[in-house]
């Protein structure tokens, strides 16, 4: 299915596969099952060789790399992450993605944004995709601590890293990858200078955390705070639309 056209009208083909394991992962993956193999076959030590083959299993599902499906349309931003939208608020946007950085790059402009903070579990996928399509205009790299990412002063404690994508027709749209209380690195596949489609793979975080979208102003979210979204697929705005949605949980 990897690149083929669908539509809302039925067109394409959709079949269930077995997702792909991230290169990144995959080292991980054999070094636990290499461990695991030598305490079942050399020492025959099964309480432990058991354990560590499930966890291998457990690594490998950790970087599950499965396919999209993304929406083709200039309006939309697309979810960064898998995971639950934990906080939506308003405030001012980190100050590394504002300005002019002094490369003659210009940044979000002031004032206050929505943003919408999506929570990773360790049994997400931590894939992180492009909200939409452009140029890495920044990259900027912040240590920190390592907080549970679900605090909303993880945003500015912790480890995390700061990315600007500008689209062709100047819009510019800034996203925040930070780590969480298991999570000890964030792996951006992409670099400033680097254009990218909209779904497309930037980095991952190991071991749970969270990604926030700062939305420009005048765009109100579509989701809801406790709603799960898929990266690269939910919608989470369209750019310059206002509307107060409401749900239920049941």
């Amino acid at each position: 299915m990897a690149g083929e056209l669908l539509d809302n009208k039925g067109r394409g083909d959709a079949t269930w596969q077995w997702p792909a394991i991230h290169p990144e992962g995959r080292k991980f993956g054999l070094i636990t099952l290499a461990i695991s193999l030598v305490f079942l076959l050399v020492f025959d030590w099964e309480l432990v060789g058991w354990p560590m083959l499930a966890l291998t299993g457990g690594v490998f599902a950790f970087f599950r790399d499965p396919e999209r499906v993304v929406p083709l349309d200039d309006r939309c931003i697309v979810s960064p992450a898998d995971g639950i939208v934990s906080h939506i608020c308003e405030m001012d946007p980190p100050a590394e993605l504002l300005g002019d950085d002094g490369s003659g790059v210009i940044g979000l402009p002031p004032g206050k944004v929505t943003r919408i903070s999506i929570f990773m579990s360790v049994f997400d996928v931590h894939i992180n995709r492009a909200p939409v399509g452009g140029t890495i205009r920044r990259l900027v790299y912040i240590p920190g601590k390592f907080m549970n990412a679900d605090l909303d002063k993880a945003s500015d404690e912790n480890e995390r890293q700061h990315l600007l994508i500008e689209r062709g027709d100047g819009f510019a749209l800034g996203l925040t990858q930070i780590a969480g209380l298991v999570a000890r690195r964030i792996v951006p596949f992409v670099k400033p200078g680097d254009m990218i489609a909209a779904g497309q793979r930037i980095g991952l975080i190991r071991f749970g955390s969270r990604v926030d979208v700062y939305l420009p102003a005048g765009t109100d979210p579509k989701v809801l705070v406790g709603q799960r979204t898929v990266a690269g697929e939910t919608v989470l705005a369209e750019i310059g639309q206002q509307q107060l949605i409401e749900g239920i949980a049941q």
